[in-house]
């Protein structure tokens, strides 16, 4: 028997996909008990993510997917969120806490994901494959 839970889905990049996301975000907290504090980071955390892979890795181009895939260990909640864009540079992105960046609209998703989540890792080969990594031992 695995003591593995894998849960996968693929989404159009379209904004209005992110409510499936947040239903998504919902019952793993409640299949996982997740205390509020983890309930809010995660849903935070899925939606920042894959709002990301749909604004800035697809373009909000509806013919690219995201796809979204969820690994539950006893210890741990892996999400890997990849779209179909060219990539970036996580290195070239702009501390959001300088002051010439504190009134700027965007830039603080990835420093977000940072503080919220145990592990934030990227990979780009065919698009960007972002996953972050939240440890259940309480």
């Amino acid at each position: 028997m695995s003591s593995e839970n894998t849960i996968s889905m693929t989404i159009p990049s379209r904004i209005e996909e992110l409510t499936h996301i947040e239903e998504l975000s919902v019952r793993l907290a409640k299949q996982l008990s997740l205390d509020q504090d983890k309930q809010n980071n995660l849903s935070i955390a899925i939606t920042e993510a894959v709002g990301n892979a749909i604004t800035h890795g697809n373009g909000r181009d509806p013919e690219k997917t995201v796809d979204i895939l969820v690994k539950i260990t006893p210890t741990t909640l892996t999400v890997s969120v990849s779209d179909q864009g060219s990539g970036f540079d996580p290195s070239s992105i702009s501390d959001p806490l300088a002051p010439e960046n504190m009134l700027k609209e965007s830039g603080r998703g990835i420093f977000i994901l940072r503080q919220l989540m145990d592990d934030v890792t990227f990979k780009f080969e065919k698009g960007t494959t972002l996953s972050f990594m939240m440890r259940l031992d309480k």
